[in-house]
């Protein structure tokens, strides 16, 4: 479709959803609603999973591919089903179709308003693995913690780092998190303590969904790793600093990560997020030839931005600015060195990009970079201080792409820090 493209829906220019992004998302009118499959297209949601049992929108022949409270089915379908399935709702919300616009009832039955409707998770998550592909942050870390001078590790450049997750705290925006506690070594005693978290951070990602499985034994290549790829989220991997450093060696995070990830609950499929492809930064020293890709654009150009609302202030402050377009490792690469060894993905892994960081400090995609571990603390507009978390404040990211007038957004992802649990632990 053009973007040009017209919709007989009402839609500002500044709203992330026009009817050239329709990206994919599970509601339900009710917390004890049926949950249904929709796309986003302005201040609306449409339900895909009735048009279609009303035989509005047929994406499959003979099947109902949205008749299911997770995307997966329709995703599993295959990437000839997407492409239909984009052109059929852009049409049915055409300015010229009457089909919707002229059928007061039928659209009554099929159009709620985003801030009246509970949003799901929008797919369901075999599994779950988090890289560390920005060099901008990899560089921070490594200096804070290491030698600035030989901030990254040897292996860094050579291959996208990444550890797996756990999918079973993966939360869809809105979900408060409860601030984790566990074991902290401070500097000053011989050994940990059982304590709340003292540093709790945010984590500025994007994820990906994986679209077409793999067998096992079969990598990836990076020439068909895109096609493996349905679409992006907005994605915050909550981490407890203070547990990492103690937990972190020899095998890396574990409590520190486990606790909870909250991703938005729209996912922008990558036919939408097409006009805004850019190039990655250069690879130095050149990657070994399974991670070579050609010299086509294998990035996009996303402004990403991180919000902090404390529990003493009416409005949100922005604290953080960057974009995507700095990730030094692209999702292709990612994709295909997780599965060069012969890991099989299924449909609806998520792979989180990693912290986002840009070149300057108030690019830097955690507190961590941002307060340089608590250093030199933020100083908000309210008069108080942030090195870390503290209990009540709420972290929202927002994500955009924005060219030649047209706008392709995310939505939000957002979540409350809430108390640690009180644990009555006998000795």
């Amino acid at each position: 479709m053009s973007n040009t493209h017209t919709s007989f829906i009402e839609i500002s220019k500044d709203s992330d959803f026009p009817i050239q992004n329709l990206p994919y998302g599970v509601f339900s009118t009710s917390a004890q609603g049926a949950k249904k499959i929709a796309v986003a297209i302005g201040e609306w949601v449409l339900d895909l999973t009735t048009l279609e049992e009303k035989g509005l929108i047929t994406v499959s022949e003979g099947d109902r591919v949205f008749n299911s409270e997770t995307l997966n089915k329709f995703i599993e379908s295959g990437k000839a089903n997407w492409s239909k399935a984009r052109a059929s709702i852009q049409n049915l919300l055409n300015a010229d179709n009457p089909t919707l616009r002229d059928n007061d009832e039928l659209r009554a039955s099929v159009f709620f308003k985003q801030t009246e409707v509970i949003m799901h998770l929008p797919v369901h998550i075999p599994g779950y693995t988090d890289f560390y592909s920005s060099k901008e942050h990899a560089t921070n870390v490594g200096s804070m913690f290491r030698d600035p001078k030989n901030a990254l590790l040897p292996n860094w450049s050579e291959l996208p780092v990444g550890y797996n997750g756990r999918a079973s705290s993966v939360i869809v925006s809105g979900t408060d998190i409860v601030r984790p506690s566990g074991q902290i070594k401070l500097p000053n005693e011989d050994r940990p303590t059982f304590s709340p978290c003292r540093k709790l951070d945010f984590e500025l990602e994007t994820g990906f969904i994986i679209g077409k499985p793999s067998d096992l034994g079969a990598p990836i290549s990076i020439e068909n790793a895109w096609d493996h790829i349905f679409g992006m989220v907005l994605f915050n991997d909550w981490s407890a600093r203070d547990l990492q450093q103690w937990e972190y060696v020899p095998l890396g995070p574990f409590n520190s990560k486990t606790f909870a990830s909250s991703v938005s609950p729209w996912i922008v499929t990558l036919e939408a997020l097409e006009p805004f492809k850019t190039h990655s930064p250069a690879q130095e020293p050149k990657p070994l030839a399974y991670l070579q890709e050609d010299l086509s654009a294998n990035s996009y150009d996303i402004n990403l931005s991180v919000e902090l609302k404390t529990e003493h202030s009416n409005t949100a402050e922005v604290i953080s600015k960057t974009n995507f377009k700095y990730m030094y490792w692209s999702m292709a690469q990612q994709l295909t060195h997780h599965t060069i060894a012969g890991c099989n993905v299924r449909v609806g892994d998520l792979m989180g990009s990693g912290t986002i960081s840009g070149p300057s400090k108030d690019s830097y995609g955690s507190l961590l970079e941002l307060t340089w571990n608590a250093t030199e603390p933020l100083q908000l507009s309210n008069g108080e201080q942030r090195g870390f978390l503290q209990d009540g404040d709420t972290l929202t990211m927002k994500g955009y792409c924005e060219k030649d007038g047209l706008r392709i957004g995310f939505g939000e992802v957002s979540g409350k820090v809430l108390p640690a649990l009180n644990f009555d632990f006998k000795e």
